[in-house]
């Protein structure tokens, strides 16, 4: 006989929501994660009675009551028996966590074994300014007991690695390579970062290239759609930089872990990210193409909650910073995908979400003309289905789909989860005009259909 579980009762009370409502909850996060439980009120209250949630939905039960309790709430503590994993402890150990994230990401049994944590929103939060001094204090103080010597020679192969990845990364999507990215970083990276460095340059230079290693890694995650792998990666990433005493690297990061939550629909969270992106020196040692970077995440999370003014202002500063970016100023490698098409792109983003259609339109198609598609093919594909997605909602049906069939020509040999949901979006824009026998509209869906079929 089972016991009633008290303390998940408890948990709920406080929360003061109905089953039905966390049951939405649990169903949003699960979502998020790639899963598609069965949840309902009947669910909850068998939980309640003391049944145990199976498969990874315990965890994410957790975490949709943090979000409504808004702190942190463990599966432990409302009686559940899984595996609890928090997805962004700042206090951990930044190489012991790495070596676990080697351990547990590419080894898939061993991922099943342990469970997956939720993408926490929980776990959004920025530590504060004593934790920023204290990780730049210990990172300067490792190699004392080190024995391995790391030289400029290790640093500039790491550089060059990293540089390697982004660019096969930009052009077929985070679905390839990753694997390589996460052993490499892992394993061969994190030796150097155990190492005696020949001097502080290097030593906070090897951190710094970790940092965006670990960036990167998150990236191509997010990309392709696994959201708590890329938070976890994000979240090492900034450690990374801290330890470097690298402020703009920790913006870059903090810039792209606010550009997941505001795909994911997490926009108060997403545009306090952003604020910490451009706070003190993280934007004012950052570069002028990645201060336009900064800014213009930073003006899509203003736009996401309906600050318009302030997300204007922001979107023309982003564009002002750009035009200091020349051959002649010395920028990081990091940012070489970003100029007048990718500014264009995130412009338009945001003029979409402030219901500005037609503006939004034209900066989609100033990023299509503007962008050397060869080389940045995955973002090429995703401007391309957010065009046609906004053309469809402007009626424009026969321009969509000429706009879409361009998208899908483009997405051949892209694995990535935002060609995916693009994919899908134009199924789902599409379905009323099928049924209308549109003859563009069917040839996209057939086109579309495939492509989802093939890229899993």
């Amino acid at each position: 006989m089972r016991e009633p579980n008290d303390r998940l009762r408890a948990v709920i009370a406080e929360a003061d929501m109905t089953l039905d409502a966390l049951a939405r909850l649990v169903q949003r996060v699960a979502a998020e994660n790639n899963e598609a439980p069965q949840t309902g009120k009947s669910t909850i209250s068998q939980w309640i009675s003391g049944r145990q949630p199976s498969g990874n939905v315990g965890v994410f039960l957790a975490e949709a009551l943090s979000r409504a309790l808004g702190g942190v709430v463990t599966p432990q503590e409302i009686g559940l028996i899984v595996p609890s994993r928090r997805v962004a402890d700042w206090g951990t150990d930044t190489l012991i966590a790495l070596a676990d994230l080697g351990r547990t990401e590419v080894d898939v049994e061993r991922r099943r074994a342990l469970g997956v944590a939720a993408y926490s929103v929980a776990a959004l939060a920025v530590p504060g300014e004593q934790w920023w001094k204290d990780a730049a204090e210990r990172g300067s103080v490792r190699d004392k007991v080190a024995t391995r010597r790391v030289g400029r020679g290790d640093l500039e192969a790491v550089r060059e690695m990293a540089g390697l990845f982004s660019k096969v990364d930009q052009r077929r999507g985070g679905g390839h390579a990753w694997g390589a990215v996460v052993r490499y970083l892992t394993a061969d990276v994190t030796g150097y970062l155990r190492g005696k460095f020949e001097s502080e340059r290097v030593r906070r230079g090897m951190f710094s290239a970790a940092s965006e290693l670990s960036y990167l890694a998150g990236w191509m995650a997010f990309d392709n759609g696994d959201h708590p792998t890329a938070q976890r990666f994000f979240t090492e990433a900034v450690k990374l930089a801290a330890e470097a005493g690298d402020p703009p690297m920790a913006a870059h990061v903090l810039r792209a872990m606010a550009h997941q939550a505001i795909d994911l629909g997490h926009h108060r969270q997403a545009l306090a990210l952003a604020e910490a992106s451009i706070e003190g020196e993280r934007y004012a040692l950052a570069g002028p193409r990645e201060r336009a970077l900064l800014g213009v995440v930073h003006a899509r999370g203003l736009a996401a909650v309906g600050r318009r003014r302030a997300a204007t202002a922001a979107l023309l500063r982003a564009e002002a910073d750009l035009t200091g970016a020349r051959a002649e100023v010395a920028e990081p490698e990091r940012v070489f995908f970003f100029g007048e098409a990718s500014l264009a792109h995130e412009t338009a983003c945001a003029l979409r979400d402030m219901g500005d259609l037609d503006g939004a339109v034209r900066e989609f198609r100033r990023s299509v003309r503007t962008r050397k598609a060869e080389r940045f093919t995955r973002t090429h594909a995703v401007t391309l289905g957010y065009l046609g997605g906004v053309q469809v909602r402007l009626k424009n049906v026969e321009e969509a789909c000429a706009t879409w069939s361009q998208a899908l020509d483009a997405m051949d040999g892209v694995r990535s989860g935002r060609t995916r949901q693009a994919a899908g979006d134009m199924r789902g824009l599409l379905s009323p005009y099928r049924r209308r026998r549109v003859a563009a509209a069917a040839e996209v869906d057939a086109r579309a259909a495939a492509y989802l079929s093939e890229s899993v």
